[in-house]
């Protein structure tokens, strides 16, 4: 068993149990059916003679083992880092004896966590990049138009009619009225979108295609036919660089393509250094983790696999999804998904366990004062009051914590 589990039997009896079993026996004969008495109204022994004392045992217990837990507290001073696991060693009419297992914080023994030998990214931005940006912006801003002469071209949309057949019959599903594809964005299956390239407005095509080895069971590998017709080709015009295009922007310092490639520049390059800075953590805090010694128990990994998972649920919330909706759509299931979060529960969990053991030797603190502070700035920062944030956050320990965590990051980074 590891340092950090505990476990602690506690027993309740004499008057403390008695007085459970008849609080279940009053609440458990208000609805117990025994012949010549109306619910409630029948005697203990009665009860006791139809039912058998064992009925009482899971509604006595229910009463004292909040009492019970408290007192299992107490007594080892046990502060539990994931949920305790409850066992009932024993019951009978004079006592029941609960078994607590507590699963404290793990002990850390911190490595070099200081001076790791870690240098950070250069960044840099290229000119190749800043055109790209501007090609990105120029289409954002192109407008779309009816191509009234000319053929379908990579790029353009093609407005269609079509119908899938499957050894000889309509497909499920393959039928659409001017149905808008953009060519080249892969929507339909490979060589739907190039069968088309060349096409003119009026024009039908059959196309011999075949689904892909990975689609869906029913389908994967087979043949299909597709009837198409080109209703409309619509293009989109890339506008020119000039005064009416930097209006178009809304970049107050914008006036040429000069001032659009300084920005485009800037832009890219505090991207990059906020990234080049997340990498950088990342790898400080991974080999900070690697230096120290902690033996970290599976039950809390799965602590955090689950809280993980509760954060994916309220993501998918805020999209309109649930859960169920979402494991139909991506064919994972919950074991598959703990599976597959569990290397980054454990990441996590290291990388706090680390930065805790530090926040600890650095003798890290702060003030009331500079809480309440940090509180108040993040609450601007986010446009909601301190006591909305704080609501948000659970405590202002919750507040305090990520400070500590986040100086412990300072200090490992070397600064």
């Amino acid at each position: 068993m590891k340092k950090n589990v505990i476990e602690k039997e506690i027993t309740i009896e004499g008057k403390a149990w008695e007085e459970a079993l008849d609080k279940a026996f009053t609440k458990l004969n208000k609805k117990a059916k025994i012949d010549g008495f109306r619910p409630g109204s029948a005697p203990k022994k009665v009860y006791l003679k139809h039912y058998g004392v064992e009925s009482l045992y899971q509604e006595a217990m229910d009463k004292v083992v909040d009492e019970a837990y408290k007192k299992a507290l107490e007594e080892t001073k046990a502060i539990p880092v994931v949920e305790p696991t409850l066992d009932i060693k024993s019951i009978d009419e004079k006592s029941v004896t609960f078994k607590f297992t507590f699963i404290t914080k793990p002990e850390v023994t911190l490595g070099d966590y200081k001076n790791l030998g870690i240098k950070k990214k250069e960044v840099k931005v290229t000119k190749k990049e800043i055109d790209e940006e501007i090609e990105k912006l120029k289409n954002e801003y192109a407008e779309v138009t009816t191509k009234e002469d000319g053929v379908v071209e990579k790029g353009d949309t093609a407005v269609i009619d079509f119908d899938g057949f499957v050894d000889g019959k309509a497909l499920d599903g393959g039928h659409g009225e001017n149905y808008p594809l953009e060519i080249g964005s892969n929507t339909f299956i490979p060589g739907f979108e190039d069968g088309l390239l060349g096409l003119k407005v009026g024009d039908t095509k059959t196309l011999n295609l075949k689904f892909p080895e990975d689609y869906v069971e029913d389908l994967k590998g087979k043949k299909v036919k597709f009837d198409v017709k080109v209703n409309e080709i619509k293009t989109r015009v890339l506008p020119e660089l000039g005064t009416e295009f930097y209006l178009d922007l809304g970049m107050d310092d914008v006036k040429t393509e000069e001032d659009l490639r300084k920005e485009i520049e800037k832009n890219i390059r505090e991207e990059k250094k906020a990234h080049a800075e997340d990498e950088y953590i990342e790898e400080c805090l991974s080999k900070a983790s690697k230096n120290m010694k902690v033996d970290i128990n599976e039950e809390i990994i799965d602590e955090e696999v689950h809280r993980m998972i509760h954060q994916l649920e309220d993501q998918l919330k805020m999209q309109g999804l649930n859960m169920e909706t979402y494991q139909q759509f991506t064919g994972i299931t919950h074991e598959k998904m703990h599976e597959q979060m569990e290397p980054e529960a454990r990441k996590r969990v290291e990388y706090r366990y680390l930065l805790d053991a530090i926040a600890d030797k650095e003798k890290i603190e702060f003030t009331k004062e500079e809480v309440e502070a940090k509180a108040k700035e993040m609450a601007d920062n986010y446009g909601i009051s301190v006591d909305e944030l704080i609501k948000a956050y659970g405590s202002m320990d919750i507040v305090k914590y990520d400070m500590r965590m986040h100086k412990a990051i300072e200090i490992v980074k070397g600064e």
